[in-house]
């Protein structure tokens, strides 16, 4: 059974997530009112820098060896 997704799909996806998540890190970081959010900002935004980090790897296996994968 192969695997439905290629590596281009799931580099897609990660470079996605990285996007919507650094766009929600920024947005939770720039409100200065009162807000009682549920969700750890630090986290969030490592959450974003470690997909983006993913998805410049992907990037980088796919310029050395574009033949491979």
């Amino acid at each position: 059974m192969q695997f439905p997704l290629s590596f281009s799909d799931i580099s897609l996806w990660i470079a996605i997530m990285a996007m919507i998540l650094l766009i929600t890190s920024e947005l939770v970081f720039s409100y200065s009112g009162n807000i009682n959010f549920p969700i750890d900002k630090r986290r969030l935004r490592l959450a974003a820098l470690i997909l983006g980090a993913a998805f410049m790897v992907t990037v980088l296996i796919r310029t050395i060896s574009p033949s491979v994968i």
